[in-house]
């Protein structure tokens, strides 16, 4: 004691000793284990899919579960781990992304991403591009290799050939399947008389990752082929920041669904401000969003939603969800429909 007060050196120490045991104990200095949590695309109807399109959408799922955390294992960025899942999603004609994307009103396949990197909130995305083979690609081109956000079109396309980003002919992107969905449709615009199948189909398809990294960093990614029929150059919620694709030091979430909705609710960024300031969980945060907010406007869908600390929800309000993850000790887990339970990492 000095005058009656406690000597500073003692009380430093004593304070250097308390600070040094928070630490110890605090969650921040034991980091959460890579995952990484991947989606297809909602809007997924049982009877549509033959056991040979189910068995094919269950392996792509897997195959892009396991090149994502083949990246992750080596100690790369959740931004990696990102792009490299969703390119397997790209190039596999099961899915409304790359290869067998939708076409449009005037049979053409125009094609939308985005990525984001939580750690920095980086992002970058493109729209209407025709010719790039994997537009996942070209959004992180944009993020890490330009001043700017979102390219679209043709100057995203020449951006694209600049970057050294694969370039195909349009008819790479072509699948009977998504001919056929087109044919249907304008049949059904001339007769003027909506089928409720036919709705679903053109609303949806999308495929999307998020992950969380060994340094704790989240990132997301989405790229989609948009909406059957669609004209105008119609851009869903995908390619938009805050819409369909987000991420920052705390969340991060990838949607699926009728874009207006969620370009309307900025439903990426709602469901991670309730995460980081109302201190709702993936799950209470994706189910407000996803299965309220966005059905009383009177739209539909799903999204991944993945938080730093490993904890992730995959919620969705359709008969079923192309949905996957996969952790540290590798196997990956999938499933599709709403009746199949996704046992999810919950550090």
């Amino acid at each position: 004691m000095m005058n009656g007060l406690p000597n500073p050196v003692t009380a430093m120490s004593r304070r250097t000793a308390f600070l040094l045991s928070l630490c110890l104990l605090s969650p921040v200095a034991l980091a959460a284990e890579p995952v990484l949590v991947i989606h297809g695309g909602a809007g997924v109807q049982r009877k549509d899919l033959s056991p040979a399109d189910e068995k094919a959408a269950r392996a792509a799922l897997r195959q892009a579960l396991i090149q994502g955390h083949t990246v992750l294992a080596a100690g790369k960025p959740a931004l990696d781990a990102v792009t490299a899942a969703i390119t397997v999603l790209e190039d596999d004609p099961t899915f409304n992304a790359g290869k067998g994307a939708v076409f449009t009103h005037d049979g053409r396949n125009e094609l939308d991403a985005a990525l984001m990197d939580g750690a920095t909130l980086k992002a970058g995305a493109v729209a209407g591009v025709q010719r790039v083979r994997n537009p996942i690609l070209l959004a992180e081109a944009v993020m890490q290799h330009s001043p700017h956000v979102m390219m679209v079109g043709e100057g995203a396309e020449l951006f694209a050939t600049r970057q050294g980003i694969t370039v195909v002919a349009p008819s790479y992107f072509r699948t009977e399947k998504r001919w056929q969905q087109l044919q249907r449709a304008l049949k059904e615009e001339a007769s003027g008389q909506a089928h409720a199948d036919l709705e679903t189909a053109r609303h949806f398809g999308t495929v999307g990752a998020v992950a969380l990294d060994a340094q704790g960093h989240l990132a997301a990614g989405t790229s989609t082929g948009g909406m059957t029929n669609k004209r105008y150059g119609r851009v869903g919620d995908s390619p938009i920041i805050g819409a369909g694709t987000y991420a920052n030091a705390a969340c991060a979430v990838s949607g699926t669904g009728w874009g207006e909705y969620y370009i309307r609710t900025a439903a990426a960024h709602d469901i991670c401000a309730r995460m980081q300031y109302l201190k709702q969980s993936p799950e209470e945060a994706g189910r407000e969003v996803i299965n309220a907010r966005i059905p009383t406007l009177g739209g539909d869908g799903g999204a991944i939603v993945l938080g730093a600390d490993g904890r992730a929800a995959t919620p969705f309000n359709t008969q079923g969800m192309y949905r996957g993850w996969i952790g540290a000790d590798g196997v990956p887990h999938v499933a599709i429909f709403d009746d199949e339970t996704l046992a999810l990492p919950d550090q």
